[in-house]
This record gives structure tokens, sequence and C-alpha cells, in this order.
């Protein structure tokens, strides 16, 4: 679709503006134009986007379009029910999925994709409940969830399952399966900066912590190769594919600004759902990369970003500092440098299966020592 900004006039910055009129986020009445994307649409859209964990730039793209699209659904709405070759998104949808796990059916996240795991869940449901069990979510499937209470108690039903998944696979790495992804590639070089491009660099960190977890046992995958590049959607498709455990996004900054520096870490989270585990790791691998080469905190941060979104499992992107901070870049630049971060984020995976009991301090644990 078109980029739209403020500035941008027609049919489709009304549509815009209505949608966003419709969740209370603008004042659509007393518009003299309802075509004209102005002041108080891009201030509308800034809220929107932080309010669902999209980048805030005040800019209606796809993503930010489609989750406009989705949000004004509610539950009841309309029929809801599994279409392979366009699968229905929206609250409603993420509404159906979060009555359903805290019903005790299992789902990975209210991601509001009805996918493959919705209709399957949403089948056990009707089918516990005497329906007919065709995963179509219709004014009788509807009754019968209004009517049902949850029977998960004790804290949020997909928060319980995921420490039980951690805790029971164990603390070993051995075994483990992780997804690498490179950030950019092919023809997308990335962020650029004095001879240094973001692919190159997270192509190199990617293999050198593929090395060291490959030497524990792990069983790893990178998302692409040294000089090919893959979309969101199928680099998630490929870590769903391979049953991944954990995802490892890589990625380099850059801003106008050479005063920009810093790390930051990005887990699943937007709207009213959000990765446990994914924050977990963020956290861990933040807190690690910070105390080892002493960068900038840049904090971590939810965000609804298609991989992040689109993965079953937790996925975590890190950004490893700005390529456009001239001290960042020299760090950046240095292979030792390249293998303190790696052995950072091992020892962040590493962290996040050991028992509370067993958890060393940030920024002390070096793997080669736990082994034997």
């Amino acid at each position: 679709m078109q980029l739209l900004r403020r500035g941008a006039v027609g049919s489709a910055v009304a549509e815009v503006r209505d949608m966003l009129a419709s969740i209370g986020l603008l004042d659509n009445t007393a518009a003299d134009d309802k075509g004209v994307f102005d002041d108080a649409t891009e201030l509308a859209v800034r809220h929107f986007q932080q309010r669902r964990g999209i980048s805030v730039d005040g800019l209606v793209g796809r993503e930010t379009y489609e989750a406009l699209t989705g949000a004004h659904w509610r539950l009841g709405d309309r029929v809801l029910a599994h279409e392979a070759t366009q699968l229905l998104s929206g609250d409603d949808v993420a509404e159906l999925q979060t009555k359903l796990m805290e019903l005790g059916y299992h789902l990975t996240r209210a991601d509001g994709i009805f996918g493959l795991a919705t209709a399957d869940a949403l089948r056990r449901f009707q089918r516990e409940y005497g329906l007919v069990p065709d995963g179509i979510c219709g004014p009788a499937t509807l009754r019968a969830l209004h009517q049902l209470g949850r029977r998960v108690v004790g804290g949020r039903p997909q928060l319980l399952r995921d420490i039980v998944a951690v805790a029971d696979s164990g603390p070993s790495l051995l075994g483990k399966r992780i997804v690498l992804d490179p950030g950019h590639g092919g023809d997308d070089r990335g962020v650029e900066a004095d001879g240094l491009t973001e692919a190159e660099i997270v192509w190199d960190l990617a293999s050198r912590l593929e090395g060291r977890l490959s030497a524990l046992g792990v069983q790893t995958w990178f998302t692409r190769g040294p000089h090919n590049g893959a979309s969101e959607d199928q680099r998630a498709q490929l870590a769903n594919d391979v049953g991944a455990d954990l995802v490892l996004s890589l990625h380099v900054d850059g801003s106008a600004s050479t005063r920009a520096h810093g790390i930051a870490t990005y887990y699943y989270g937007g709207g009213q759902t959000a990765s446990t585990i994914g924050e977990q790791l963020a956290d861990l691998a933040l807190r690690e990369l910070v105390a080892r080469t002493g960068m900038g905190n840049n904090h971590l941060h939810g965000k609804s970003w298609r991989l992040l979104r689109l993965t079953r499992m937790p996925a975590v992107r890190i950004e490893l500092g700005y390529l456009t901070s001239p001290a960042d870049r020299d760090r950046l630049r240095d292979a030792p440098f390249r293998d303190t971060v790696a052995e950072g984020l091992l020892v962040a995976v590493q962290r996040l299966y050991l028992p509370v009991t067993d958890d060393p301090p940030t920024g002390v644990m070096r793997i080669p020592a736990t082994l034997g």
C-alpha cells in the first residue's frame, strides 16, 4: 500500500481517520476535510503505534494499516474461522484466543491471527461442550464461551505454561533448537557507515554465536545466508517449521544523530498480550551485553514487529549499538568485541534455562567453566 504521512490527502487518508475515530483516538466529527492527514491525525497515529508496540513514526505503512484494520473488531462482530488463503486477524481473534487459553486450551499466544492452532483449540472446546466441532466461531459457540468462566487460576495461563516448559526442558543446552536471524541481507544492506554495513556485521556475529552454540550441542539454523536476504514472514516461517525453542534476531541501529548510541533489546509485546519468556531472555541479553561491553543501556521494549509476532516460540531482537555512532562503530569493527557479544548472548541463553538457585550474577558466568 501507499505510505501515508502528514500532508497526504485522499480516500485512503479518510479511511485511516475513520478507523482512528472508531477506537477513540481522533475526533473526526468536526473535521472540515476528513481526507487530509493533518497534525491531529499524525498524533493519533503515534498514540496508536505506541499502544500497539509498533515503531512510533507517525507514518501509516503496511504494519500500522493492518493493525488499525484489526483494532475495531470486537468478538461477535463477525463469524471467525480459519481461511488458509487469507488468515483472519484482528482484536476479535485475540479476544477469542484469550478466552480459549483461560479455559485451559493450549495456544502459544493471543496474537490475533486465526491460524490452524486456533482452529484446533476451538474445535476441542466445541467437542467438549457438545457443539458441532467445525472450528467456526458463530453465535452458538460465542454463547458457550460467554457462559463459562476461566479454568486456569493462579496467573496468566500462557505464563504458567511457559514457565513449566522452560523448567521441564532442563538446564543443559544440549539438544536445544535455536534459530539465528542475521538482519537484512542480499540487496538490503541495512545501516551503512564508514565502509561497514549492518548485514555484514550481524552475519559475522551470528556465525560466531553459532559456533559457540554448536559446541554445546545446540541445533542451530540461520534465516539467511551470507549473501542473500529473506522477508520477515519467511524468517518466522523457518523458525516455526523447524520447531525452534528460541529465535535470536541480530541487528545494529542507525540514527541521523551521531550521539545516539547503546544497546536495546525487544520482545513480543503489544496490546494485551506479551511473550513472558521472550521478555525474560531480552532482559538477560541486555544486562549481559551492557555489563560485558560497557555500552549504553537503551532498555528492553515490547514490540509487535512481524518476526516477533509470527513466531510460535520466544523471539528476541537485539540492536547491538549504532553504526552511526563513532564510539559504537569502533567497537563493532573490532573482532574481540564481537567475540564478547557472542559470549554474552550465549550466557544469556544459558541463564534462561538455569534454576533460580543456580543463576550467577550478571557478567561473571563463563560457559567453558561450566562444562564437564
